[in-house]
């Protein structure tokens, strides 16, 4: 928090710099500010309500303090403005997920690989979502898939984990587990605290 205390107080004596603002605004958002972000990025778009960087960072914010409908107003604007933006698509595709909107989703993620056919976060999140409407093939499809683009991707297994225990398929789960413990040992600690004993 030092370093970031230390930030601010140069960017607040230039107001009118947009660049240090934007970078503040960051810096409120890696030290969980986030309703000073909110704030930064406001008077940000106000002046340019095509800051696209801007619109994706006020998203985030806003995703992280749960306020879902506000973040995907963000990000939907983000992508209308910018059609190759992956990371909008995908945090769109989780907003309109959590907010029950899966078809919606399905239809968003199937963008972001229209624009990326090796994104591998859009099929993990595909994953989620069939896993979510009970179409557990078209799932296992989608997570294969990212583990074929990303063999060693934390983030894949760790679907493929979910898959298994949709499926009540324990070995899977532990087997995912052990891979998981090597590749990230805490996510593998959080699947492994639950499930299994960590002594093992």
């Amino acid at each position: 928090m030092q370093e970031f205390d230390g930030f601010e107080g140069p960017v607040k004596s230039e107001p009118g710099g947009p660049e240090k603002q934007y970078e503040l605004a960051l810096a409120c958002i890696d030290n969980e500010r986030y309703n000073q972000a909110v704030g930064i990025l406001d008077r940000l778009i106000e002046g340019d309500r095509r800051n696209v960087n801007a619109l994706y960072s006020r998203g985030v914010a806003h995703m992280s303090t749960g306020n879902y409908r506000q973040a995907g107003q963000d990000f939907l604007r983000a992508v209308a403005l910018d059609r190759g933006f992956l990371h909008a698509y995908k945090n769109l595709g989780f907003v309109q997920l959590t907010m029950g909107k899966e078809e919606t989703a399905i239809t968003t993620l199937e963008k972001a690989l229209e624009v990326d056919p090796d994104y591998v976060d859009a099929y993990c999140l595909l994953g989620d979502v069939y896993i979510d409407i009970g179409k557990y093939d078209k799932a296992r499809s989608m997570i294969e898939k990212a583990l074929e683009l990303d063999p060693d991707g934390a983030e894949p297994h760790c679907k493929m984990a979910m898959y298994c225990l949709s499926q009540g398929d324990f070995k899977g789960l532990r087997e995912e587990h052990l891979i998981l413990k090597r590749l990230d040992p805490a996510l593998a600690s959080q699947i492994g605290g639950l499930f299994f004993d960590e002594n093992e």
